[in-house]
């Protein structure tokens, strides 16, 4: 009887699981004023524009975009298009001091909000040139393009 009440359990626990990940908030569309991107955009690009990770730094040394810089957002607040900037932190020293260089920006796909709210506070800093690589490293490597 344990070992079925322990089965049943772990089931649950498992169910439980899978509906909170399926219940992750999608990422918008679109950010007005800034470029979305597929991944073979950025590959094509890679010359001319700079590319962010703004994934967990443990996860860019696990595998990254080539060329890409690793600059982690930390992520508190919440996962909407109005979520509050101050309780996140994100080092605007990462990023060039010129305002116009090409920037393009990933993190983990559609459910992952670092790349959004990077490109968004880079918005309000000034910067122009702005590119969201809003499938991120998902997209790369199901392209089966190169990592390092």
């Amino acid at each position: 009887m344990k070992k079925v009440l322990s089965v049943v359990i772990a089931m649950s626990l498992l169910l439980l699981a899978g509906q909170v990940m399926a219940a992750k908030i999608m990422t918008p569309d679109s950010i007005e004023g800034v470029n979305v991107v597929n991944a073979e955009w950025v590959k094509d690009n890679q010359d001319t524009v700079k590319v962010f990770d703004a994934r967990k730094k443990g996860e860019y040394v696990e595998g990254h975009i080539p060329g890409s810089i690793s600059a982690p957002y930390k992520e508190k607040s919440a996962k909407t298009v109005d979520f509050d900037p101050s309780m996140d932190k994100m080092k605007m020293s990462k990023f060039p001091a010129d305002k116009s260089t090409p920037i393009a920006v990933y993190c983990n796909g559609v459910k992952c909000w670092k790349s959004y709210k990077t490109i968004v506070l880079l918005k309000k800093a000034g910067y122009t040139e702005l590119n969201w690589l809003r499938d991120g490293y998902p997209g790369w490597t199901e392209k089966g393009y190169p990592v390092e």
